[in-house]
């Protein structure tokens, strides 16, 4: 339940979610400001996911909301958007990005004291430069890749592949088992993807105008779907 201030505070399977509401930015960050003041006890010691909904924000501004929470003993380490911007300051801080309700997913009920809830997993990998043929990433938490990835490369991520470019690799998102991983690039064509247990592999026809897209498990397969990065 929202309160005046419009901040929404839930608990999930990755720890708390904090949703910012609408207005100026400075104003939201001076409403978290009183929210965690009013409950420094409670928050003290806890890991916490922001949503920032469509704002367009930069490191600097990321960096001011996860310093408040550190200030109260709060550790940032997720950010959930729809906005470019935000997205790429958010992976380049080392902060893991939320890509849709999936990631959040869980117990969404509004959070009392005393509840406990399971430490995120582990945090982003940034890597900005191209990752060449014959090169291996791996990483047990998020890998976001700033470039392209080449055939003949391969990207293994414990949580979700994020390619900010052309990703013609092999790819294996969720590779600890978890099915609500996804794949997100520019140019989603790779050799081979996989998410959890679930292969599937690029059509032999290529389109001739990429269009930036999400590959998600869904009803038992992978699908590909227009991934809503803006």
């Amino acid at each position: 339940m929202r309160e005046r201030d419009d901040i929404a505070i839930k608990g999930t399977r990755q720890g708390l979610l904090i949703a910012l509401g609408e207005g100026p930015w400075e104003a939201q960050v001076d409403a978290l400001a009183r929210r965690l003041e009013k409950g420094a006890a409670f928050f003290r010691g806890g890991r916490a996911a922001l949503d920032v909904g469509p704002r367009p924000l930069n490191e600097s501004q990321i960096r001011q909301a996860r310093d408040l929470l550190a200030r109260y003993e709060v550790d940032l380490w997720a950010v959930q958007s729809t906005a470019d911007a935000t997205i790429l300051a958010t992976v380049r801080l080392g902060l893991s990005p939320i890509l849709g309700p999936e990631a959040a997913a869980g117990d969404t009920g509004p959070l009392r004291e005393g509840k406990e809830t399971p430490a995120p997993p582990a945090g982003g990998l940034v890597v900005e430069r191209t990752v060449r043929s014959g090169q291996r990433i791996e990483h047990p938490g998020d890998v976001i890749i700033i470039g392209d990835v080449h055939a003949g490369a391969e990207i293994i991520a414990g949580r979700h592949v994020i390619v900010w470019g052309k990703l013609h690799g092999v790819v294996h998102a969720g590779a600890l088992g978890d099915e609500r991983a996804v794949v997100c690039a520019l140019d989603l064509a790779p050799t081979q993807l996989r998410i959890a247990d679930h292969i599937a592999r690029s059509p032999e026809e290529r389109r001739r105008r990429p269009v930036p897209e999400m590959a998600r498990v869904h009803k038992g397969r992978i699908e590909a779907v227009p991934w809503p990065h803006r």
